[in-house]
């Protein structure tokens, strides 16, 4: 895989990860934006990584990314007494974790329409 094809993957999870988290800093919620650009880009490269070790089968490694990132979240749920929060933190750092994953492969429409429907559903999340 070239270098510029590489960085260029990196480039793109960094930015669109970037703007995503600074809306969830400036919401003030528990994970802001180096939580989500770590996640991105940690599973972006984890994924660049095994397009070149196994391009032929990649799926476990990249597999491998989503339960890891699944655990993850599920350490940002808090439960008190009757009640049971951070569902969006949660969902929120695997869905992104997966974006990286999807660019880091190369496919590039696929992470941005998923991009692009989180920013609907949380523009719209804020008026209801």
């Amino acid at each position: 895989m070239e270098l510029f094809v590489i960085m260029q993957r990196f480039l793109i999870t960094f930015l669109l990860t970037s703007l995503f988290g600074f809306e969830r800093q400036r919401a003030h919620n528990p994970i802001g934006l180096s939580t989500y650009i770590f996640v991105a880009i940690g599973a972006c490269g984890l994924s660049i990584i095994a397009m070149i070790i196994e391009p032929r089968n990649p799926l476990p490694l990249l597999a491998a990314i989503v339960t890891g990132i699944g655990l993850l979240g599920a350490g940002a749920l808090i439960k008190t007494t009757d009640k049971v929060f951070g569902f969006t933190s949660a969902v929120g750092i695997w869905l992104f974790a997966i974006f990286g994953l999807i660019i880091g492969v190369g496919e590039y429409i696929v992470g941005l329409a998923i991009y692009f429907l989180v920013g609907v559903v949380i523009l719209f999340d804020k008026y209801l």
